[in-house]
């Protein structure tokens, strides 16, 4: 499925209101438009920056003298002013609340005097139904003033937002685009939820965040950090297959979802290989993992987790070799990512020789060079795993050498893991910092994980008197990123 984020559109000038002009009704008052500068991080060139770009996007007044919008309206934004319905005024805000998993944040003005006039619209406490009519409120492109569409509520599912979060989404055919991002859909006069999302290619295919999304998040954030939504991460799969009812003996009164690997192991993990989970608490789990919802919804079982308003723990009852059994099972806010994704925050990164190195993320994919495709490089071969130990982060070259002498010979290390220095394995980019910190050799052998890498030879002393020129010389400010420079600059233990 092609979706396309919301956010976007070309800056526009609000206009004040002429003489004699009606009221504002509490959605123009609670309704803005929000303006930001942003600076996406370079994860091939991590020690800068990419070129200022500016976007709009809208968000809607929330209690607590707060403003919620979309993550992606303001994701690594420098600047944020928010602008009112019809006011030539935009005022100063700034990021409080960051969750780009579930595409929701909270913003903060400098003058919360603005919020005298301008009060929270109401959120509705139930989720729509099927073919109600919603009014879809934002600032897209094409105008200056605020944008009203009509639709009908299409869908709702429980989909996954991102790698490690799913959550309800609901689909309406009001029309939505760039600009609409944050923006409330109202059904009579309540809020159903946020525009964060149209179908790339589609005709009126639009989503937003239900309302029940954006509680659970404003309950999570109420002590100051946002923790994440508890969920299972176990892999399971559905309990259709004949020849496998056969295998696991359950007869057809059986219904449920079949546990093919557990999230963790060990003899404390309640659930085991081969448990088919039949119920979520109280509610009866079908062959496709589903349940049924209020009038005619079928969701997947994760979704009543949610429902059941516990953190830590979830009742399963599960079938294990012909018995049902009752468990309390763990559940986990943050899935463990080999290759984590890091939105929201700026890559670590640190120089050495001719040499950048990274942890390697999500988005390093997408930038890389060729040498993360070569035969055997965990950068892809281990796409989608847990670190196999504490603390385990792949290390890669993130760009081609810096020009100088020392790289003379070599080919391009882009996209290269780091797979030991003089023989040491490396953990994780601190640890490859601490090798290189470390080290008293004369040389500096880098070797790399997959088939057909060059071993990389440096003399240790160049590198060092090396470095001041390099950097001046590509205009590069810091050698590494500030946790690794002190890393660097610490005494040996």
């Amino acid at each position: 499925m092609c979706v396309a984020w919301l956010s976007g559109g070309v800056d526009l000038r609000g206009q004040t209101s002429a003489p004699g002009a009606a009221a504002p009704s509490p959605v123009e008052l609670s309704v803005v438009k929000i303006f930001a500068t942003s600076r996406q991080p370079d994860l091939y060139r991590p020690w800068q920056k990419q070129a200022p770009r500016e976007g709009t996007g809208t968000g809607m007044v929330i209690e607590g003298n707060r403003i919620l919008t979309n993550a992606h309206v303001v994701l690594y934004a420098s600047q944020i002013q928010v602008q009112a319905h019809q006011s030539g005024d935009k005022l100063s805000a700034r990021i409080e609340y960051l969750a780009p998993g579930i595409d929701l944040a909270v913003l903060a003005l400098e003058d919360e005097s603005f919020f005298r006039d301008h009060p929270p619209l109401a959120r509705s406490n139930r989720l729509p139904r099927i073919k109600d009519t919603v009014m879809a409120y934002g600032y897209p492109g094409g105008g200056t003033s605020l944008s009203i569409t009509k639709g009908i509520v299409s869908r709702i599912e429980y989909p996954a937002y991102s790698s490690s979060i799913s959550g309800l989404r609901i689909q309406i055919d009001a029309a939505i685009n760039p600009g609409n991002s944050g923006g409330p859909a109202l059904v009579g006069d309540e809020v159903i939820g946020l525009a964060f999302q149209r179908l790339g290619g589609g005709d009126n295919i639009g989503y937003i965040i239900p309302t029940e999304e954006i509680e659970l998040f404003l309950a999570d954030v109420r002590d100051g950090v946002y923790h994440g939504k508890p969920t299972l991460y176990d892999e399971l799969q559905p309990l259709t297959n004949p020849a496998l009812r056969a295998y696991l003996k359950v007869d057809k009164s059986v219904e449920g979802m079949v546990v093919t690997e557990c999230y963790e192991s060990g003899v404390n993990q309640p659930l085991q290989p081969w448990d088919v989970i039949t119920r979520v608490g109280d509610e009866k789990i079908d062959n496709e993992g589903m349940i049924k919802v209020g009038d005619g919804l079928r969701l997947q079982f994760l979704y009543h987790l949610q429902r059941l308003g516990r953190s830590a723990t979830a009742p399963l009852t599960v079938v294990r070799s012909g018995k049902e059994i009752v468990l309390e099972v763990p559940l986990f806010t943050k899935r463990k990512q080999l290759i984590p994704d890091i939105r929201g925050e700026y890559p670590s990164y640190f120089i050495f020789g001719p040499m950048c190195f990274v942890g390697v993320s999500s988005g390093f994919l997408s930038s890389a060079a060729s040498g993360s495709s070569v035969s055997g490089n965990p950068i892809t071969t281990r796409r989608g795993e847990a670190p196999a130990f504490e603390g385990e982060e792949l290390v890669a070259i993130s760009a081609p050498f810096f020009p100088h002498r020392l790289a003379k010979g070599y080919p391009n290390p882009s996209g290269r893991a780091v797979k030991s220095v003089n023989g040491t394995a490396i953990r994780n980019l601190k640890h490859l910092v601490e090798v290189l910190r470390d080290s008293r050799e004369e040389f500096l052998v880098f070797a790399f994980a997959g088939r057909g890498a060059d071993t990389l030879v440096f003399s240790r002393q160049e590198c060092l008197q090396a470095m001041e020129d390099i950097l001046a010389d590509n205009n590069v400010r810091a050698q590494g990123s500030s946790d690794l420079l002190a890393l660097w600059k610490a005494a040996k233990p």
